[in-house]
């Protein structure tokens, strides 16, 4: 890494040093893109990098709630507005107890590449709670995010920033939460993606990000001279990237064989029920030792070191759970068992370490930013449908995700073969979705 990036590494380590995941995403997106910096001295005299790391607008709140014991709770809300040069913030609002400022700025920076890498108009952003609705009553989910939006909406929009639903965020939580944002400022717009149906929803967006990671890793493999069909597939998590994800490798031949949650994990040799898994995870939201209990040949593990879905033998591994999941461990045992490429379903899933073996051993390996984006590809599209008072088909969304996810690998793939790193996929997608960026910014001038 050159003088000027190194520098600013270092200024990113002392101003956020309680901030390890964000550290390691500009570490990792700063190395991808070394020679296009090189190749652009006047970013530095514009002190761009210095500008790129800094969010515009970092916003902590106090969210208060009462819950069905009468009991007064106290959380703590986020939302980072990390990067408007090429349009209004875009990003989801994450539920979960590990949720803290370093966390939100992590998943709000690989926002702004994600985002650009769509082709889309969408700035980067994140937000979220360390609010838990594992376990609450409907009550206490729409106390609770009722209490959240009513300052969540004095920094939102249509045109200025549109939150999303992520982990812990369902369609049930995002209809309380539009209620209560229509409720304090009479707009009735597009200002939530992943709502229902009745009220502006998109078809497709559910399926979206699952569905999206199978197009490019189909793809992916189709330019490499292999196919998806009859491939053995592992797969962590059980949430909504998950689910689809198995749904759309089965459609396209695949057989995947695990799936998690945080407490266990399955194995099943015969090929994983997506429509038990639905019932166990979005119809009774239990845990996936009633998926065994219904289903004879499923093994439950429960998650220890050393037993997880990386164990078992794949020729594809498809991590969508949560950040850091993957490790150096888990990336020999896949090599080990044969598996020859690997896609992100969830935000940085992977250790930089477990990447940087996957590459040594010649394993096909995609980042979240690039593989996971049709979630917010299509979150973008149920922006456009509502901009135009329309709604399309599920077949047109699905069209135009599949289009995107194709253009997202062909812009990554030529992006590293231009700057001789062909194959790197990693350096490919940070490159691609930091250009877009760098020319908006460059051309706005220094704001």
């Amino acid at each position: 890494m050159n003088a000027y990036m190194a520098s600013v590494v270092e200024q990113v380590k002392k101003r956020n040093a309680g901030e390890p995941e964000f550290i390691q995403t500009v570490e990792e997106v700063f190395h991808s893109i070394e020679k296009v910096v090189e190749a652009h001295p006047e970013y530095e005299k514009a002190g761009l990098l210095e500008r790129m790391v800094e969010p515009e607008r970092a916003i902590s709140f106090r969210v208060t709630w009462v819950d069905d014991a009468g009991k007064v709770n106290v959380n703590r809300g986020f939302r980072v507005q990390f990067n408007s040069a090429i349009g209004p913030y875009k990003g989801g609002l994450r539920l979960h107890p590990s949720v803290n400022l370093g966390i939100i700025k992590f998943l709000g920076f690989e926002q702004i590449f994600k985002n650009s890498l769509t082709g889309l108009p969408i700035g980067g952003g994140k937000g979220g709670s360390d609010f838990d609705p594992k376990g609450k009553s409907d009550r206490e989910v729409m106390a609770f995010c009722q209490s959240f939006m009513t300052e969540l909406h004095k920094y939102i929009g249509a045109d200025t920033d549109v939150p999303a639903g992520d982990i812990g965020t369902g369609a049930r939580e995002i209809g309380y939460m539009y209620g209560q944002y229509k409720r304090l400022t009479g707009l009735y717009e597009g200002v939530l993606t992943g709502k229902g149906l009745t009220y502006g929803g998109s078809l497709a967006r559910t399926e979206a990000t699952g569905y999206g990671l199978l197009y490019l890793t189909a793809e992916m493999l189709k330019c490499n001279g292999k196919d998806i069909a009859g491939k053995t597939i592992a797969v962590s998590g059980a949430g909504n990237v998950a689910i689809y994800a198995i749904q759309k490798a089965q459609q396209l031949g695949g057989k995947p064989v695990t799936c998690s949650d945080s407490t266990g994990w399955i194995y099943d040799p015969e090929g994983i029920d997506v429509a038990l898994l639905k019932e166990v995870k979005e119809v009774r939201r239990a845990r996936l030792t009633e998926y065994a209990a219904a289903r004879p040949g499923a093994q439950y593990h429960q998650c220890a070191a050393g037993s997880n879905v990386w164990t078992v033998k794949c020729d594809i591994a498809l991590p969508c759970a949560t950040q850091n999941e993957l490790n150096l461990e888990d990336a020999k045992a896949l090599v080990a068992n044969g598996c020859f490429a690997v896609a992100e379903g969830a935000n940085m899933p992977t250790t930089m370490e477990a990447t940087e073996y996957f590459q040594a051993n010649g394993v096909l390996f995609c980042p979240g930013k690039a593989s996971n984006a049709g979630g917010v590809a299509t979150s973008a599209l149920e922006m456009s449908q509502n901009s135009e008072r329309l709604s399309w088909t599920f077949e047109e969304v699905d069209s135009k995700l599949q289009g995107i996810m194709v253009n997202i690998f062909h812009s990554l793939d030529d992006a590293a073969k231009k700057y001789g790193m062909e194959g790197n996929y990693v350096a490919g997608a940070n490159i691609a979705g930091f250009l877009k960026v760098a020319e908006a910014m460059t051309a706005q001038g220094i704001v």
